[in-house]
Parts: structure tokens; sequence; C-alpha cells
């Protein structure tokens, strides 16, 4: 309503979680809010800004805040100072701990008698030399420690001591065995004129999109504000979206890999892990980086340099068409907005990707790389029943990593999307019979969801279903229906844990695709605000318990996507990238395909390569 002189200019409001001391070792989780000036305010010895103001303070019983990075290494330190694990690595392995490291993950499915604590549990490999990669060098041990009294408490082991794999398997430059390959030639990126987008303060704008750019410790990157200009007014699209939680459980049923299940967004924040980019690696062209100012264990402010990414890039052929009587080419080379930013969790790299192309459309890609977690084999194991052998003693787990993004729609809506309501499309074959006598006959069926218990649904690519996010007051002049956005899904599977699993009452949200909720401030993160060790869902299975209307309800749409990783032997040592993702495509938003009024342009700079510069004969 601010926005368009309707309503007071929002409160600016920060949110502190901490973990208070108390007379027992676990500490108690506090939450407070704080008032703070308003954006922009001058302050001057005439004009001071008013003082931040506590207006709200509450303790959180039975849940454990978010760890920071500071945690995880305090978690590796801890470990590492442990008197009897370091007798045991020696003993074991005939190793010093000098080059020992731990990955700290979050404690899944703890062991009896220890609820209730601020746990990690390290996954330990060996570095042999400089620049190893210790995934090649798997241990078996697996400490648990308390982060709030620093102690280890627990150390699974397997029965049978394996012998240490000592073989490199390297993928650093400086260790790599055998000649680098060549033959390349430099592929460079050029545009000489600068970019096409514009930057003001986080608004960016590209070929009639503008955007705002957020950014904080636990989504990443957040569009806010995202609209489409037309005939001198921003048409809005999303009011915000976001990758909103995930979760990684393994499929190895054996202790103490029960425990191996992570759900990296709210353990550990995608925007905490955020790397620094690199010009010319992480992205190429002209680019244009935001740095992220986030926060450390205490609350002291830190900054991540260049931690997102933005630059317009070749997306291929838009549209073609030849006239096949009179010879005439119409042919127009599309191009797309890339808002991206890359987080590494330990072992593994998230590189998220938000697209604006030039036919109004929006993706999200999330490519997975990095290096593949891995364990020790067994004893006499011959090979590994759920998973691979990716060398010598080294086994790599199946598993799954299942995303949700959040997607608050404001199709055509000037108030951010109330009206706006959600549909599930699917495609189906009409029977045989006099309405169908050739028996080609399909079309489509639209369920119109009215309240959370219509508000699910499931991929179904043959049916080819999608969802539509639609305008009942804003009607297309020529198609006579509502103007609408489609989410169509891109690649993706099911969650394999089972009922009555932990995996799958902490991961809900994973069980279904498409989850529509009434908008609700509090209501930010579908597994839950405080997900560290949880053992129920705390967001979408409680906030779907009750049946709430969706009508006028300013819906939010979740989306839960993922793949499922059956490791090769060539995803090691390290990994080739995978994909996933969905898109949001223009439904009755236009008259007409929105990118035929881009020019004509034909690439000066490109080079026929030939024999004697002749094209060559097929």
């Amino acid at each position: 309503a601010w926005q368009h002189g309707q309503g007071p200019l929002p409160a600016r409001v920060a949110q502190v979680i901490m973990i208070a001391p108390t007379t027992g070792a676990h500490g108690v989780a506090m939450e407070g809010r704080v008032q703070l000036a308003p954006a922009g305010h001058c302050a001057t010895t005439a004009q001071l800004p008013p003082p931040p103001e506590l207006v709200m303070w509450k303790e959180l019983p039975g849940v454990q805040p978010m760890t920071t990075p500071d945690e995880c290494q305090a978690a590796e330190d801890i470990m590492k100072a442990d008197p009897q694990l370091q007798e045991l690595v020696r003993e074991r392995y005939g190793l010093g701990m000098e080059g020992i490291c731990c990955d700290a993950w979050d404690l899944h499915n703890p062991p009896p008698g220890l609820d209730g604590r601020r746990m990690m549990q390290g996954f330990m490999y060996a570095n042999l030399k400089t620049n190893d990669n210790q995934y090649a060098h798997p241990l078996d041990l697996v400490p648990i420690v308390d982060l709030n009294s620093g102690k280890v408490l627990l150390i699974d082991k397997y029965d049978r001591v394996p012998p240490l794999p000592t073989q490199g398997v390297e993928y650093h430059r400086d260790l790599i065995q055998g000649p680098l390959r060549t033959g390349l030639k430099p592929l460079h990126v050029v545009q000489p004129e600068g970019p096409s987008f514009s930057v003001d303060g986080s608004l960016v704008k590209w070929q009639k999109w503008q955007v705002r750019v957020g950014f904080n410790g636990r989504e990443g990157i957040v569009l806010h504000q995202v609209g489409w200009e037309e005939e001198g007014r921003v048409r809005p699209v999303l009011h915000r979206a976001s990758l909103v939680e995930m979760i990684i459980p393994y499929g190895d049923p054996e202790e103490p890999y029960t425990r191996k299940s992570a759900m990296d967004i709210g353990d550990y924040g995608m925007g905490f892990s955020a790397n620094s980019l690199e010009l010319g690696c992480d992205c190429l062209g002209h680019i244009q980086y935001f740095d992220a100012i986030i926060n450390d264990g205490r609350g002291e402010p830190q900054t991540i340099r260049k931690a997102v990414c933005i630059h317009e890039e070749d997306s291929g052929v838009m549209q073609k068409h030849v006239d096949v009587r009179s010879g005439h080419v119409e042919m127009r080379r599309g191009r797309r907005l890339v808002i991206s930013s890359i987080s590494t969790f330990f072992n593994y790299e998230y590189c998220n990707y938000w697209y604006l192309y030039q036919d109004a459309s929006i993706g999200f890609e999330v490519k997975l790389t990095g290096i593949l977690s891995t364990s020790i084999a067994p004893l006499g194991e011959v090979l590994p029943t759920h998973g691979i052998r990716v060398a010598p003693g080294v086994n790599a787990h199946a598993h799954q990593h299942m995303f949700c993004a959040r997607l608050d729609p404001a199709i055509d809506d000037p108030e951010g999307g109330r009206g706006v309501v959600v549909s599930e499309v699917t495609v189906v074959a009409l029977p045989p019979g006099p309405a169908n006598p050739a028996g080609n006959g399909f079309c489509t069926e639209e369920r119109t969801f009215t309240d959370t218990d219509d508000g699910r649904g499931d991929v179904d690519f043959m049916a080819a279903r999608v969802w539509k996010l639609k305008n009942p007051a804003c009607i297309n002049p020529i198609t006579m229906e509502p103007v609408a956005y489609r989410l169509i899904p891109g690649p993706t599977s099911a969650l394999m844990a089972q009922a009555g699993s932990l995996v799958r009452a902490r991961g809900n949200f994973a069980t279904r695709n498409v989850w529509v909720t009434p908008h609700h401030d509090e209501e930010r993160f579908p597994a839950g605000e405080h997900v560290v060790s949880s053992t129920s869902c705390m967001g979408l299975a409680n906030w779907t318990a009750q049946n709430k209307s969706l009508v006028d309800a300013d819906p939010v749409l979740w989306y839960s996507f993922g793949v499922t990783h059956i490791p090769r032997i060539e995803d090691f040592p390290v990994m080739p990238a995978e994909s996933t993702g969905f898109m949001l495509k223009p439904a009755s938003f236009f008259t007409m395909n929105p990118a035929v009024d881009l020019p004509y342009e034909r690439d000066t700079a490109s080079v026929e390569t030939g024999v004697c510069c002749q094209t060559a004969v097929l």
C-alpha cells in the first residue's frame, strides 16, 4: 500500500536470535525484535534518529536456532581437541590430529538420551599431503559434540577397523595426475558498449524488467517487487521469491549413517555460506557484483565481498521462422539476465541462478556440484549396497536433495497479490465416443484451489501438469481468461523416505510438490523457523492442519522439487554439475508474444571457420 501512496511506510524491524546461558549446560533460545530508524533517516545534530526500541522478547522452548559458521568451526575444534578421539585416531590409523578434518553436520536423529542439547556430529577425513582431497581418505569415527558444554558426548565407530584408504584421487590443479588437456582456444564474452542493465541501489532494470535484489544469511538471494514495464507502468509479477529450505537425506540404513541428513538452508544458511565470486570464473562478461552484509555468531556484522553476481548472457534461439515461399528469415537470439550466488557447505556447492528472459519468462535453476560426502568401506565389504565404490575402500552413498521455493505472486495486482488465485491444470485424453470419433482428442482440466485442503498438488509429467497463478480481476481482452503465469516444473523426483520416518516428518514439505497457503508474515520457512535437530515439521504441516480459505488471502505458493543422486564414479573426485529448477511463463498476461519487438541483429564478431575458408560439406 505504501508503494502506491495508500499507507504508512512499513517499520524496519530487526530479528535477534540468541542462546542465553542457564544454570544447566543446554542454554535456552530467545527471540527479540527491535524497531530501527526508517531507512534513509537523516541523522544530524538537529534531527537525531529515534533510538532502537525493543518491541518483542520471548523464550523459544524446545528449539535450537540455526548454527553459524563460527559454530561449525568450533565443533571441529572441540572434536580435534578431544583426548579420546585423538587416541582412537592414533590407535586405528596411526595418525595425529594435525591432518584430520571433521565436517560438522547438524545431528539428525540423535541417539537416545541426548535430546534437547545443541549438538553437531563430525564426519572425519584425513589430509595426507598439502592440498589433498581428504574425501578420498574417510575414517570410520563419527563424534558427537555438545556446542554449549564444549565436549564430545559420544564417538560412533565400526566394530572392526577398516584399513585407511590411502590412494589419492585429486582435483586440485597442482595435484592432478597426467597432463591437462589442450586444444581449447580462448572464448571471451565481450560487450563493447557495456551491459544492457542498470543498477540503482538494489533496483535492477533490464529489458522491461524491474526487480529489487535482496540478500540475507538464511535464504541468500531474495527477489522483491518483480515487475514488467509496459505502456508507462510496471505490471507486478512477483512480490517476493526465494529458495527457503532443503533436506538432504542419505539412503544407507546402517548406523551411524541413519543420522546423515541435513537441512542446509535452515541448519547453516545459504547466505551465511555464500562464496566471494571471482571475475572471469564464476561469471563472464560485464559484471555487477553486490556485497552482502551478514552477522557472525556474536551478532557482529561481516561482509561477503561479491556475494551476488548480475550479468546478461546469450540464451540461444529465442524465435525463428523461415517463410518457405519467399525464403525470408526472421531470427532472434535471446538473452537472459542472470542473478546468481554460490554457497559451499563443506563438501558441496549449490549454484543458485534466477533468470529473467526477454519473453517475460522467469527461471530458477540450482546447479549441484562439489565433492561427494564419502564414507569408509566396512572391513570385508565387497561392494556397497546403498551407493557406489568411488575409490579403493571409499563409498559414496545414494542421497537426495529436496528443495523448496517460496513464491509470493502479485500477478498484475498493485495490492501485492491479495486477489490472486492458484489453479492446477492437467491435460486429459478425451474418451472415445461421439465427441471424439477419431480418438485424437484431448483438452485441459483446471482445478481451482479454494482452501488449503485443496491447495496441494504433485507433478505429473505424463499429464503435462502445470499450475496457474492468475488474477481474476484482470481479463485478457483476446483470450477472455484472467491474466496469469504458469509454474512449469523441471526435472524432479519424489522423497524416498518412508512414512513414519524422521526424515519424512522433518521434511514434510517435500512430500508434495505444491502447497498453497494464505499469506502470513510469520510463515516464512516450510519446515519451521528453527529446524536444527528438529523432530517434526513446524511449518507447512502445522499451517495446513486447519483448513483455511484461499479466497482474497494473498496466497503463497510453495514449490518443492529435487534431485535423487545415485552417485557415479564419474562424480569423483569433483562432481560435474547436476541441475534442477522450474520456470514461470506468462499465460494470457499479454495479447501477443512480448518478445516480437526484439530488433534484428547479426553478430559481426562471429567468424566462419572451414578448410581454406570454405564451407564444409556433409
